[in-house]
């Protein structure tokens, strides 16, 4: 039997857990959504602020636009592709190339961010946080897209300078291929940099692959009539499926016949590839890509 004692330190200890308020467990989902929009935010805030990258990122597909478009153009005009027999001039054909370029370039550098709060500590405090890691690969995977996306449209108003007319419905066809472009390149940035340590260490990672992948994606010349190994390359670089949606629709509103702005499209086995499909692979290798980034972050380090 327990005494008078005993008996009221254990009333008193029932009365404590009773009266001890309950912990709700933290829902991590409603947190990794949160998570996604801050991390988002926090990125296009930071893009939106930094005017000089805004007009220092122009720069280069200005300079791409100008001279070898200029330049080439005049060298190419009696060409069969080019000029009065093709249809297009050069820099028309070359303009779209461009938009791709732009958002090839801020896609992948927009991930260097990751990188960057890896050394200063920023990335460690988010990953200790209750939400799954899974939101920091998403939320800097959308943040790069948007920002790509952005850089990319913003060329569009170069249009009348080139010689290229766009109506408002080709460029609300534009948007959507701009972003399924914009999504696959910054998911494989974000891929590698998650796997990065140093920003010197991806600086030099990006430059090797990104150069191959500008090349290789027609923005400066057709995928016809290549070396066969050339070809095959060409058809291994997933920009290639992103760049050749937005040549055809903006030359598909200069006029010319459906077979002419064909002539340019990317094929395989003879065959132009439907720009659905094009757009249905550069979304999947985007998918792969971001299934990669979040197995990356979900390591522990």
């Amino acid at each position: 039997m327990d005494g008078p004692e005993e008996m009221s330190v254990k009333t008193a200890a029932q009365g404590t857990k009773q009266s001890a308020p309950a912990v709700e467990p933290i829902d991590t989902r409603l947190a990794s959504l949160r998570a996604i929009y801050i991390i988002w935010y926090r990125d296009i805030l930071r893009y939106w602020r930094d005017r000089w990258r805004l007009v220092a990122s122009l720069a280069q597909p200005l300079l791409f636009l100008v001279v070898f478009g200029s330049g080439l153009s005049s060298a190419l005009g009696r060409g069969s592709l080019f000029g009065t027999a093709g249809g297009f001039s050069y820099i028309q054909f070359v303009y779209p190339g461009i938009i791709g370029m732009a958002i090839l370039f801020t896609a992948i550098f927009g991930a260097m961010s990751i990188v960057w709060d890896r050394e200063f500590g920023f990335l460690k405090e988010v990953l200790v946080a209750p939400i799954d890691r899974s939101a920091v690969a998403i939320g800097k995977a959308l943040g790069s897209t948007t920002q790509a996306m952005i850089q990319g449209l913003i060329l569009l108003v170069l249009a009348p300078f080139v010689g290229v007319k766009l109506s408002f419905l080709t460029i609300v066809e534009l948007i959507p291929l701009a972003a399924v472009l914009a999504f696959g390149l910054s998911t494989f940035g974000v891929a590698l940099a998650s796997s990065m340590k140093s920003l010197q260490g991806f600086q030099v990672v990006m430059n090797f692959l990104m150069m191959p992948m500008f090349f290789l994606s027609g923005a400066l010349f057709p995928l016809t009539n290549l070396p066969g190994w050339m070809t095959v390359l060409t058809r291994l670089d997933p920009a290639s499926y992103g760049v050749d949606p937005l040549r055809r629709v903006v030359l598909a509103e200069s006029g010319r016949s459906s077979a002419l702005v064909d002539s340019f499209g990317l094929t395989i086995n003879g065959q132009v590839l439907p720009i659905p499909l094009e757009a249905g692979i550069v979304l999947g290798f985007g998918a792969v890509m971001l299934g990669i980034a979040v197995v990356m972050f979900q390591r522990r380090d």
